[in-house]
């Protein structure tokens, strides 16, 4: 077998799938898309990716004995440069500029055939490191009451119908009023907003609720765009006077998983894996 390569975006997945890799002894090969540094990985060699040389990308990670590739951290759909196409590239340009105006799954799927047109494979993040995939249960020792299970039931429908529409991959919901919903700003955005509303969240001060929810869109090809949630999701939400942060088990990656749990439970929060039937 051949090596694999990270080819990574911002946020803290490509560290966590780094360490992960070399831990089994890999030596993976990493690449950055452009306008989009990874963190955490300050010193490692790393290939550069723009879509408008997509072909000679895929042309040195054979080089390099690539034969699996993660796409793995947050990346927005860039702005193409006409003068940076290479002509093999620029081929593929109606290809790639129907499926921009998509939406993101459009536009992953077209990225991930060409990839595999390239005789590459492309494999999910938990294939690399299954422990970020947690399955049912509470993680942390905070539980979630009666109200907290059924403003996640009414959280699970709405990011079920936003995701129907290629929209997000999480809800607000508190007392079965939903408070915002994930779009292209993401997850950091949505609490912030939260936290801005000028309705206190509980009755009185210090009182937690409502919650995160987050879940795969429908029919997702959760190889590429998994949810994923990690400490800082958890600083936001206790920012955003949350109860809690649930989340569809075996469907949403936990980063830091430790530090994650550490800090809900500081914070008085669960972090609930919730199996999608609803029955755990």
């Amino acid at each position: 077998m051949g090596r694999i390569a990270i080819v990574g975006g911002t946020g803290a997945l490509p560290a966590a799938l780094h360490r992960a890799l070399v831990a089994l002894g890999e030596e993976p090969v990493l690449a950055e898309v452009a306008g989009f540094p990874l963190e955490g990985l300050a010193g490692a060699a790393v290939e550069p990716l723009r879509l408008e040389r997509l072909v000679p990308f895929l042309d040195r990670l054979a080089a390099l004995g690539v034969d699996r590739v993660v796409l793995a951290g947050a990346v927005r759909r860039p702005r193409l440069e006409p003068g940076l196409f290479d002509p093999r590239t620029a081929r593929l340009v109606p290809r790639i500029l129907a499926a921009m105006p998509a939406g993101d799954d459009a536009a992953l799927r077209v990225l991930i055939a060409l990839i595999e047109e390239a005789g590459l494979a492309v494999v999910a993040a938990e294939s690399v490191a299954p422990a970020l995939l947690p399955s049912a249960g509470v993680l942390g020792r905070v539980e979630p009451g009666a109200g907290e299970r059924r403003d996640a039931a009414r959280a699970a429908a709405i990011v079920a119908a936003l995701g129907a529409a290629d929209v997000g991959q999480g809800a607000v919901v508190a007392g079965g009023l939903c408070l915002g919903t994930e779009a292209l700003p993401g997850t950091d955005a949505l609490l912030a907003q939260v936290a801005a509303l000028p309705v206190p969240m509980g009755p009185s001060a210090g009182v937690r609720r409502g919650l995160l929810y987050k879940a795969p869109k429908p029919g997702q090809d959760c190889r590429v765009d998994r949810p994923a949630l990690g400490p800082a999701t958890v600083v936001g939400a206790a920012a955003a006077g949350l109860a809690g942060i649930a989340f569809e088990a075996g469907g949403v990656l936990v980063l830091d998983r430790a530090k994650a749990v550490a800090a809900a439970d500081a914070a008085g929060l669960f972090l609930w894996a919730r199996d999608p039937s609803g029955s755990s």
